[in-house]
């Protein structure tokens, strides 16, 4: 410890972050040559590559990937220990990050905007795709401070709190033959079927370091288990990662979709589907947010979570 210079882990962790020199200098406001200097200093003290350059950007190698959580838990220590003791959302012009399907940023996000431009006026968010990106890693180095969704294993590192439990409709266009009347698990088995997957998944889940999350906002299981009753399979046509793109998908055709509620409610109210039950009766999906252990007591993202909370519950009763 007594030959490192504490800043090197500054650029270190920044470059963690943006994958890139350019924009971790702009983030810790130093020129790229300095960022490649310090890089170069860390690489010979610590005999490692750290980041390799390729064509997608400054590539981790596995012992910079291990470090990266350890580094920013302890930035975020030192961050703590000397910085402001309070979170002042009037004033603050701090940039929150939230990682969520566009599903969740259709439903829970406007609410959550309103409040920010309410009540933090000069603070901003970030909204990335909770789909392909390595989610837990962005957690663990401290790009995204909360993400949004349906989580089943969380890691001990992280924390999870339930907004809300969803369930499950069928969709269809407005003007097609079944819409507005109660749909028979026959009439059910009889249709095209268009799903989501997020990130174009189809195995329904997905497991990065510890933390595994749902890809299919719908019950998979429940469909082809219902459906064998009556001696028929899931006619699945189309499988494709945007909850918004249902309603023009569907839109001149006989196909249906299976919805999580709110977003189906948020659809009807546009008159871009209509609405039926399901032929039986499936368990809810807990939707959460999880953030990050170590920033279960900073001011910033204390208010941050009560916020996201106050918006789920704002459509927490359909």
């Amino acid at each position: 410890m007594k030959n490192l210079d504490l800043n090197l882990l500054l650029v270190f962790d920044a470059v963690m972050r943006e994958r890139n020199v350019l924009r971790a200098g702009q983030a810790i406001a130093l020129s790229p040559s300095a960022v490649s200097h310090a890089l170069a200093r860390l690489r010979a003290l610590l005999n490692d590559e750290l980041f390799v350059r390729t064509a997608a950007g400054m590539v981790p190698t596995a012992r910079a990937a291990e470090m990266a959580p350890l580094v920013r838990d302890a930035l975020v220590a030192a961050e703590r220990a000397i910085g402001p003791p309070e979170f002042k959302p009037e004033t603050s012009t701090r940039q929150f990050c939230i990682a969520a399907t566009d599903y969740m940023t259709a439903v829970v996000v406007p609410h959550f905007l309103r409040t920010l431009s309410s009540l933090a006026p000069h603070a901003g968010v970030t909204i990335l795709p909770a789909t392909r990106i390595d989610l837990t890693a962005q957690i663990d180095v401290g790009r995204v401070d909360v993400a949004l969704g349906s989580f089943l294993d969380i890691p001990y590192r992280l924390r999870a709190q339930l907004l809300f439990e969803e369930r499950d409709v069928l969709v269809v266009a407005p003007d097609h033959p079944l819409a507005g009347r109660p749909i028979a698990a026959e009439e059910l088995a009889a249709l095209p079927l268009f799903a989501v997957a997020a990130g174009g998944i189809e195995d329904g889940q997905i497991s990065e370091r510890g933390l595994t999350r749902r890809m299919e906002m719908f019950d998979r299981a429940m469909l082809v288990a219902e459906l064998a009753k009556i001696g028929a399979t899931p006619n699945l046509r189309v499988i494709q990662p945007h909850f918004l793109a249902l309603p023009a998908l569907l839109a001149g055709t006989s196909a249906a979709a299976i919805a999580p509620a709110r977003l189906a409610d948020l659809f009807r109210r546009s008159g871009t589907v209509a609405v039926s039950e399901l032929p039986w009766s499936a368990p809810p999906t807990p939707v959460q947010m999880v953030w990050h252990n170590r920033l279960g007591h900073e001011p910033g993202h204390v208010w941050l979570r009560a916020q996201l909370e106050d918006a789920a519950r704002a459509v927490s009763t359909f």
